[in-house]
């Protein structure tokens, strides 16, 4: 695959939640092997995630994780640090939601959402936060969402913007800890993006009134929100540490 302009030219990248076609983890591992990174793409049903690795090119590896299963995380990790000798970028984007009203909400489904989404995020750091530490380098690229941001109301129930949101107090946290060692954590908060978790869950009336919302007037591309990742894993970010990168159409403006 075209390296195009090389900004993460022999880094060594884990993209968590990144076999699903038309994702924001399957769009970022694409763009980040363009641009020179050897990928781990981290999902759950081995077919589809080696299938996903394979596209990208020899070289880049799809490997069965539950990011929700701390020692799992840490044994994906010690396989790719046996294989590639350190990790240089870590993309939390596993996640799911579930668009419940407040009163809808059982408990294994508030389980189920804060477990992958934020609990995911914080055991797959967690696993590689060491090596970064030994290294002294890393960046680490949390995917939140504007949920989090603006309580909701996209797609998502209040347990998704509370754990979208918890995300955000967990990078915050992660990069005041780690930045003396060198390691940058931020957090990616998209709007409605066309993937395949929208894709038809709503109807045409409700599309259009999210639409109205939204001043760019369309959905975002995964590519897109790819890009930010791009940026915050690379160098031309270097001393950004702690922040929110809104991607949203200007659905919020803040």
């Amino acid at each position: 695959m075209a390296q195009a302009m090389g900004l993460l030219q022999g880094r060594r990248a884990i993209v968590t939640g990144a076999a699903s076609p038309r994702g924001i983890g399957r769009a970022t591992a694409r763009l980040f092997a363009e641009h020179g990174a050897t990928l781990a793409l981290l999902d759950l049903e081995r077919e589809a995630v080696e299938a996903a690795a394979a596209e990208l090119g020899e070289g880049h590896l799809g490997l069965v994780c539950d990011v929700c299963d701390g020692k799992a995380c840490r044994r994906v990790v010690e396989t790719l640090l046996d294989r590639w000798g350190g990790i240089d970028v870590l993309v939390n984007n596993a996640g799911i939601t579930q668009p419940l009203r407040l009163s809808q909400i059982r408990p294994e489904d508030y389980d189920a959402v804060l477990d992958v989404n934020l609990r995911g995020t914080l055991n797959m750091s967690q696993a590689v936060v060491p090596a970064m530490r030994r290294q002294r380098t890393g960046s680490i690229v949390n995917i939140s969402s504007v949920s989090a941001q603006r309580g909701g109301g996209v797609f998502g129930g209040p347990h998704y913007a509370a754990a979208k949101a918890g995300i955000l107090g967990l990078t915050k946290a992660m990069a005041r800890e780690l930045a003396p060692e060198g390691i940058r954590v931020n957090a990616v908060c998209p709007g409605f993006i066309d993937t395949d978790i929208t894709a038809g869950e709503l109807s045409p009336e409700r599309l259009e009134r999210i639409l109205e919302e939204i001043p760019l007037g369309r959905p975002g591309e995964a590519r897109e929100i790819a890009g930010c990742c791009l940026f915050l894993a690379s160098d031309l970010a270097g001393y950004v540490t702690g922040a929110e990168l809104d991607a949203n159409g200007g659905l919020l403006i803040h």
